[in-house]
């Protein structure tokens, strides 16, 4: 059987605006059980890396009925620290057999 692990990922929410009014952001770490991290594969990592300038890492399965905002945010896993990237891609709930119905890019960061 395969099993995700904890991610923890670093939800955004405005703590108010600075003195030039450009928004200030404040992190707080939430927790999502069942995420598959899986390796990306080199030419997967040269492809990204043409295409955006971002080094590919990872790529994160999410868990069906999960609601959080994934895109452009800090994630940790593993012991390290990284940032998604690009838009999450998103699958036909009702047509994908297994637990996971969205993915996200992410790049080591930090």
């Amino acid at each position: 059987m395969i099993r995700g692990i904890p991610v923890t990922l670093y939800d955004k929410t405005q703590a108010g605006t600075d003195p030039f009014g450009a928004p200030v952001w404040e992190e707080t770490p939430v927790v999502v059980q069942d995420v598959l991290a899986a390796p990306a594969a080199a030419e997967a990592v040269v492809q990204e890396l043409q295409l955006s300038g971002k080094r590919l890492a990872y790529t994160l399965h999410l868990p069906k009925g999960d609601s959080h905002v994934w895109e452009d945010r800090q994630v940790a896993f593993f012991g390290q620290t990284f940032r998604t990237f690009g838009p999450v891609d998103q699958y036909i709930e009702a047509n994908v057999p297994g637990r996971w119905n969205r993915r996200v890019k992410v790049e080591r960061y930090g």
